[in-house]
Order: C-alpha cells, then structure tokens, then sequence
C-alpha cells in the first residue's frame, strides 16, 4: 500500500440521476463515514472496523494504484462508493490465465437502498471496462449468502454465479458467492436492447 496521496482520475460516468463521479482527497469524511456505517459494514461482512481516517487513506490508497475509484451520486447527493479494479484475487488469476479480470466494489447508504442505484452503478462500471477499458470479464467478489439485495443488484446488471465458497463454521455468512459478467455477454446484452 502506498503512503503517498490517492491516484485519481477524470472520469465521470452517467445514467439518469446516478453519477459516478471520481474520488478525491477531499471525499475521506464520506468514506469514514460509509466504512463505519454498521449498516454498511454488517454487509460488507467489515469486522475490522472501526476504521480510522488513516486506516481507510491507507486502504484507498493502496487499491487507487490499480482502480478507478468513484463516488457515486444520485440526484448530486453523495451516497455512495464503488470501483472497479484490476483483479487481485489469486483464486480468479489462477482459473482465468491471460483473461483481463477486473472486480467492482460497491457502497451504498442504507436509506437508499432499493432505488436501483447499485445496479445502476455497477451497469455503468460494467460497460465502462468493457468498452472502454478492454476487460474480459467483470467479477463480484464474496457476496455475503445473507445480503441477496447485492447478489440482486449484480444480477440485474447481467452477472451469473462462478462460484459458491462455504465460509468456515462461525462466520457471518455460511457461504460467499462470486459472480461474474463476460464482456461477451455484455456486448450481447447491449444489442438486444
């Protein structure tokens, strides 16, 4: 992880009144606040919390280098954050060898839940590293069993189930889901509309 500032960049996505808008230096009250957010961090399946602001700079930071981190925004509010990063997983780089990977993390507040923001976003993530970015495929990482609105939220968006981990006895969850959308399928998707 980098102790230097967070790698930013200029892109703005749109769709209706949600906007992914780029992370910056001045968003780390928003970012406490979401990742300290018990709501939030019970979906996250976040025990490590409470996070400090260091803590959450450190974290940010690090994942900057190989992501494009957003703010996500419905009707200019601030509700939000996600990213689409380079695959980090070894799981996943290990069975797709040579396959440009990416991953989307997102955050939302609790009261707008259910508005179809997440999908949303997680649309505009998808056709953004398609399109633009050249990936090949697009995971969702360790969807919690017991959070269906986020397995919902991705399946909305064109996602299907690769995998489904048992978590050891005790855990929150009893098993994580990984996801997946196939810049194939996305481009399908597209030219059925």
């Amino acid at each position: 992880m980098t102790s230097g500032r967070l790698s930013t960049h200029q892109v703005t996505l749109r769709s209706g009144p949600v906007t992914l808008r780029p992370l910056t230096e001045d968003d780390w009250d928003l970012v406490v606040g979401w990742w300290n957010d018990p709501d939030i961090a019970s979906d996250a399946d976040a025990n490590e919390g409470p996070y400090s602001l260091g803590q959450v700079q450190k974290i940010m930071r690090g994942i900057s280098r190989h992501a494009y981190c957003f703010v996500i925004e419905f009707e200019g509010r601030p509700v939000g954050e996600c990213w689409l990063q380079a695959m980090n997983l070894e799981r996943i780089l290990r069975r797709h060898p040579g396959v440009d990977c990416r991953r989307i993390d997102i955050e939302i507040e609790r009261t707008y839940w259910g508005r179809g923001i997440g999908t949303a976003a997680i649309r505009m993530l998808v056709e953004f590293g398609c399109e633009r970015e050249g990936a090949d495929a697009i995971f969702a990482m360790d969807v919690a069993n017991d959070n269906p609105r986020s397995r919902r939220a991705f399946e909305k968006a064109g996602f299907e189930l690769c995998a489904a981990v048992p978590q050891p006895s005790g855990a929150r969850a009893s098993t994580r889901h990984d996801l997946v959308i196939w810049a194939k399928r996305h481009i399908g998707m597209l030219a059925a509309e």
